[in-house]
């Protein structure tokens, strides 16, 4: 079955998923014949709209997945964090979707209200740091943030080191950062670097330091962080560790750094929209998430952290028990993010 699974990738990379705030897709559909590893499976059918800000790569061959191995018909609908949330919340007395999969789990307990709480079937199979005790959303993979550098723009040796570092005049103009507004990912970030130097005004006179830092430049999602680097129109970025660990298996020129003040590894997680047309499709879904096949793709195809107890370490790369992590408040983060992007924006703006 699992090797059913990993043999799809190369033709379904190939398909590109129409990205953007709200474009709406169907699905890649298999007309292949022979074994999907769906024979004990029965296929119930029905149909199931996804929200996801995930890159084409993820998405395609888990979808496609899914769809083989249950029959139902999914209609994938791309766009950032930030938009798609707001989306959910405008269609919140009527709901269009049923599954909001990815972004940050912080992003998504800011929203909670706006999910239904589902305990999946796997949720003993679960490690349970990342699991959330109350059941809103469900996590998919750990995600580290760092530093990802550009080896022909960066002299080796001259890489930065930590967040402070960043900071650094003779990188004026050259940081590639998403606005956190927009990107789930990159609020992330933003809460990782004010906790590393305190929630307080000294967090964030650290951050009004690195907007100045920018030079006015905020990407408008965090996919234009890691190929920004990779193509060298900024010599250094803050992303996902495993986007940018994507570009190194690729054979790009780039580098990682973990800050030395520690980072975050917060896992982005999957929700039920509260009112979903397709409830049990939805549940189907989020079970199969993060069942054993999807968990060992992610960790074999994608370099993402699986959030299982059974799952093996990924070869090659720093272990998570080897990565400093900076006391990450969870809550702060979702309680206070309105508040957190606000006052980001005020000094986007020369507001503050």
């Amino acid at each position: 079955m699992k090797k059913a699974f990993t043999g799809i990738l190369a033709s379904l990379l190939l398909v590109t998923t129409l990205a953007g705030c709200g474009t709406e897709q169907a699905a890649p559909q298999n007309t292949a014949s022979g074994d999907t590893g769906t024979k004990n499976e029965a296929k119930k059918g029905g149909k199931l709209t996804l929200y996801s800000p995930n890159a084409a790569e993820v998405n395609n061959p888990i979808i496609k997945e899914f769809q083989d191995r249950t029959g139902i018909e999914v209609q994938l609908i791309s766009g950032g964090t930030g938009d798609l949330l707001k989306r959910v919340q405008a269609e919140a007395v009527s709901p269009q979707g049923d599954v909001f999969w990815a972004g940050g789990a912080d992003s998504l307990e800011a929203y909670k209200k706006f999910f239904e709480p589902y305990k999946t079937k796997e949720n003993d199979n679960l490690l349970p740091e990342y699991v959330d005790k109350n059941g809103v959303w469900t996590p998919f993979a750990a995600l580290p943030m760092v530093i990802m550098y550009n080896k022909e723009l960066v002299k080796a040796g001259e890489e930065p080191k930590s967040w402070n570092d960043l900071l650094d005049p003779k990188w004026k103009g050259k940081i590639a950062y998403a606005d956190p507004a927009k990107s789930g990912s990159s609020y992330t970030q933003l809460v990782t670097m004010l906790t590393a130097f305190g929630k307080d005004d000294k967090g964030w006179d650290f951050v009004k330091n690195f907007v100045k830092n920018l030079d006015g430049k905020v990407l408008s999602g965090s996919g234009l962080v890691y190929k920004g680097v990779a193509d060298k129109e900024f010599a250094i970025g803050i992303t996902l560790e495993e986007a940018a660990l994507r570009y190194v298996e690729g054979g790009a020129k780039v580098g990682i750094v973990y800050p030395s003040e520690g980072t975050s590894a917060v896992p982005d997680g999957a929700a039920i929209i509260k009112g979903a047309p397709n409830m049990e499709q939805a549940k189907q879904f989020i079970d199969f998430l993060v069942g054993k096949d999807v968990q060992s793709l992610i960790q074999k195809e994608f370099k993402r952290r699986s959030v299982r107890k059974d799952a093996e370490p990924i070869q090659g790369i720093v272990q998570t028990k080897d990565i400093k992590l900076v006391n990450y408040d969870f809550d702060f983060a979702a309680s206070k993010k309105d508040d957190n992007i606000k006052h980001f924006s005020k000094i986007i703006t020369g507001a503050e």
